[in-house]
């Protein structure tokens, strides 16, 4: 342990300043968090204290939780390279493009539906981008409007289940991942419904925001009725892969297996798999894996380096000297993660915060679980939030031969930053939404 009259506050400054000044650099997040880690080892034990890092990575290879990760991100590569989103828009198009608003919705629908699929946010945004935007530009959508559905629903995938920083949040706090899944469902049903009515009512009150679609284009009814088709593979997915952890059939672990599994046979079914698109799907997998595996582990010595030096010590002093009302905390502890948000991957903000904030929740007597959905749905708007806004760049690199430039695509994100942050009070005041899902089921 550091000796005392070095003093852990000081230290906690020097280590995140560190840890700032090399993101600012332009560092990567896995070498900032795992080179700080390594610097203050050296610099307060001997070098036989790397044996720390070897001892983590061992650690997390042996995880069965993390297991869920590269099955989760194997089957949103797979189905995203199925054409099941292309065949779920077809099917939103003709049933509510008649609906002003109607394919801005239908696009909020579906990525709801593929973060069901998927795990994460990238997935989503990026299909429906390249599926979604052109024909909503091409129907004379406003771009703002256009963009933001796709980047707003896109980021529904880190809090609809399955969801890898749920995932991530379970391992490092204890929570049961399961119960995070459950949690998850009500306030993902809450935003899609918040989204939704939002476009409704921008599209009611300009008209020329989102016209409606002529009634010729929408086709027959026996055709549409046939379009339906497609969402019935998608949605036996999904009840497979969450009912059986739901159940209790499996774990979370292995409804991923399944639900990868799953995802070849949608996509054989779409006659989509050769070996071309299987070697695209494969590389994309192991690419995801790879660069979330290496935050995790960096995370987890930048962590376990923090724990060491003193950090139990400092919550103590710090709860010892603050007298705020403990709402008063949580508010701040959420501002923080939203500022961290617009630097870093959300990952990297769970191994950086959690060892500070979770024990003061739990002295505090908040619901961790509930916390950890506070936490969820805050970090959805860090994928919208500039500068470094994962969906704004996705978008960009989808529009870059439009014309449309970084500010627009902005603009286009702040509505439903505005959303997504009446949401996250809407739970913060009423925890029942989060809470009475797991609760029911358990009983």
């Amino acid at each position: 342990m550091v000796e005392v009259n070095i003093g852990i506050g000081f230290l906690t400054i020097i280590l995140f300043s560190l840890l700032i000044i090399t993101l600012f650099a332009g560092v990567p997040l896995a070498f900032a968090l795992g080179g700080t880690a390594v610097i203050f080892s050296l610099l307060f034990w001997s070098s036989n204290s790397l044996f720390i890092f070897a001892q983590q990575t061992f650690s997390l290879m042996n995880n069965v939780v993390m297991v869920a990760v590269p099955s989760f991100i194997l089957m949103g590569a797979t189905l995203g390279e199925s054409g099941v989103a292309e065949d779920l828009y077809a099917t939103a198009y003709r049933w509510l493009g008649q609906l002003r608003g109607g394919l801005a919705i239908g696009t909020v629908a579906i990525c709801a539906v593929f973060a069901a699929m998927s795990g994460g946010s990238a997935a989503g945004t990026v299909t429906m981008g390249i599926v979604a935007l052109p024909s909503m530009f091409k129907r004379n959508y406003k771009p703002k409007l256009a963009m933001g559905s796709v980047m707003g629903g896109g980021a529904l995938g880190i809090l609809i289940p399955p969801s890898i920083p749920m995932i991530i949040y379970g391992m490092v706090t204890g929570v049961s991942v399961g119960r995070l899944f459950i949690a998850g469902i009500v306030p993902g049903l809450l935003l899609v419904i918040m989204f939704i009515s939002y476009i409704l009512v921008i599209s009611w009150v300009n008209r020329d925001q989102a016209p409606a679609i002529p009634v010729e284009e929408m086709g027959t009814l026996k055709v549409r009725l046939a379009s339906l088709i497609s969402v019935i593979l998608p949605l036996i997915l999904i009840i497979i892969v969450l009912g059986s952890i739901y159940t209790g059939i499996a774990t979370p672990t292995e409804a991923s297996a399944v639900g990868a599994f799953g995802a070849f046979v949608i996509a054989a079914i779409h006659r989509k798999l050769n070996a071309h698109s299987i070697w695209k799907i494969l590389k994309e997998s192991g690419r995801l894996t790879a660069m979330i595996m290496w935050i995790v582990l960096a995370g987890m010595c930048f962590s376990s380096v923090y724990q060491a030096l003193g950090a139990n010590q400092l919550i103590i002093q710090l709860l010892k000297n603050i007298s705020m009302e403990p709402w008063v905390i949580l508010i701040l502890m959420q501002v923080s993660f939203f500022i961290l948000g617009m630097l870093m991957d959300v990952s990297g903000i769970i191994f950086i915060t959690m060892p500070i904030y979770f024990p003061i929740i739990l002295l505090l007597g908040f619901d961790p679980l509930w916390f950890g959905v506070l936490f969820i749905v805050n970090m959805e708007m860090a994928y919208l939030t500039p500068p470094f806004g994962f969906n704004l760049f996705f978008i960009k690199a989808i529009v870059s031969d439009r014309g449309i430039g970084i500010g627009q695509i902005y603009r286009a994100a702040i509505p439903f930053i505005f959303i997504q942050a009446l949401c996250l009070i809407i739970v913060m005041v009423f925890p029942e939404i989060v809470l009475w899902l797991p609760n029911m089921m358990l009983t």
